[in-house]
């Protein structure tokens, strides 16, 4: 089971990635829409607060809902790298999906 400081890192992970290919406005934007998300001005997630599973699940949601296959392809070397969220990480990309 991941602990909070391996969510931490692949949600900074994540959002500093979104910043290369979306800009650091709009990356930051969507990534504060998670209210359990706490997050400084550089893409680093200081603090979860609540189920860490839930704030990736609404991350990777607000990222989907604005670039699709580009998170996908974001995600899947990411996740590579963190071997205990593999496939919670993949089930979340896929259950994504069908908010398009």
């Amino acid at each position: 089971m991941p602990n909070d400081i391996e969510y931490r890192k692949i949600l900074t992970e994540l959002i500093t990635k979104q910043m290369v290919v979306l800009g650091p406005t709009i990356s930051l934007l969507k990534a504060r829409k998670v209210s359990s998300l706490v997050i400084d001005d550089d893409g680093h997630v200081v603090r979860i607060n609540g189920s860490p599973e839930e704030a990736l699940k609404s991350l990777i949601n607000e990222y989907v809902s604005l670039s699709g296959e580009i998170i996908k392809k974001t995600m899947e070397p990411l996740l590579a790298r963190y071997p205990s969220l593999l496939e919670l990480g993949k089930q979340m990309v896929k259950e994504s999906e069908g908010n398009f």
